[in-house]
């Protein structure tokens, strides 16, 4: 009989996680107080409601919060405002494999610095900015990364921050993890630190449901005024109930208990993965060992091609081309998502990894 196939691919909450039932009321609850509004087409910058809310939260003006259909597509739109040809951008290797699109789509040339421990390389950034060209942005996930589910340190935080106030870029900031923290202690954000050199993005896919398609994104005041126009003459408005939706379910009180809820799900879940990977693969690789997030990152001893990862199905397994996650093209990685499958399962996929990759 074939084997059903486990997938380590995408990092999805698995729908046991939704809040379904609190769902149901605030949709009930937002079309009666607010349906004349939020069924038809609204601001380009999002609901002002929401705007006005996430502004208090990041004690901020409102002007400066866009709210849209995923914080990708307020990246999308971002790159496509301020970025030419040739531009540069710094990243994390690896990193994000869709934004690496979206700024190869932009025109951007990318420069990326490998992470040493979990931790970018600072003085080889500095080096590089002594040289120049000094980047437009430098985009990072400092909280559990993807793919990687590191966490950047205060130190590196505060260096990095230092050095975009010298050289005059801007950090972009990506957040949607942050609140997944499972064990040690938070860690100030980039915003937290510098509010006028950080772009902060984040969404609520990660914390209530990735089919509301709500995201948002902090700019100052110009910026915030360039991509709404752009935005505006985009879509017109992004989904006003959905953001609605998201707004009441802030308002009633029930982030926090569900992001407890959450991770009463997504911490055993990590630890299983973990003792199966001491148990199964200390001589085929390394890998991370996060405090919170979605991801291990898995460093194989071994060259992992794209041929080879296709071949994984033979052993009942998916797996993302580690490659993808990096500007240059790199076979050793793989990252290892674990929220979406329970313990045994991820315990079984792990006994398949290794049976993988002692055949490559």
């Amino acid at each position: 009989m074939k084997k059903d196939i486990i997938a380590f691919t995408r990092g999805v909450p698995p729908s046991v996680s939704f809040p379904t039932e609190a769902l149901i009321t605030c949709a009930e609850d937002v079309i009666h107080a607010d349906g004349k509004n939020i069924l038809q087409y609204g601001s380009g910058a999002g609901y002002h409601p929401l705007c006005d809310h996430i502004a208090g939260q990041y004690s901020i003006n409102a002007s400066r919060v866009l709210v849209g259909q995923g914080s990708l597509q307020l990246l999308d739109h971002l790159c496509r405002v301020t970025l030419k040809n040739g531009d540069r951008v710094f990243l994390e290797q690896p990193t994000y494999d869709r934004t690496i699109t979206l700024f190869r789509r932009a025109g951007a040339e990318l420069v990326g610095f490998g992470l040493r421990d979990g931790q970018i390389d600072i003085d080889r950034v500095e080096n590089a900015l002594k040289i120049g060209p000094a980047p437009r942005f430098f985009y990072v996930i400092p909280d559990f990364q993807n793919p990687t589910g590191t966490t950047m340190a205060l130190e590196i935080r505060k260096k990095l921050i230092d050095l975009s106030q010298q050289y005059g870029f801007f950090i972009i900031e990506d957040g949607p993890y942050r609140h997944l923290r499972y064990a040690g202690e938070q860690v100030p954000s980039l915003f937290a630190l510098s509010p006028d050199h950080v772009i902060h993005m984040s969404s609520y896919s990660k914390l209530i449901s990735p089919g509301l398609r709500t995201g948002y994104m902090i700019l100052n005041n110009v910026l915030a005024e360039d991509v709404i126009r752009f935005a505006t003459d985009t879509y017109i408005s992004p989904s006003m109930f959905d953001q609605a939706l998201v707004l009441s379910f802030l308002n009633m009180g029930l982030l926090d208990d569900h992001i407890s809820h959450l991770k009463g799900i997504f911490y055993p879940r990590l630890m299983a993965l973990l003792s199966a990977l001491n148990g199964s693969l200390p001589e085929l690789g390394t890998w991370t060992r996060p405090q919170g997030g979605y991801y291990v990152g898995f460093f194989a001893n071994r060259t992992i091609s794209p041929a080879m990862v296709a071949r994984a199905a033979e052993f009942g397994l998916a797996l993302s081309d580690g490659s993808g996650f990096f500007i240059n093209e790199n076979h050793k990685f793989l990252r290892l998502p674990f929220c979406a499958m329970p313990e045994k399962k991820i315990v079984e996929g792990i006994t398949r990894l290794q049976k993988f990759l002692s055949s490559v």
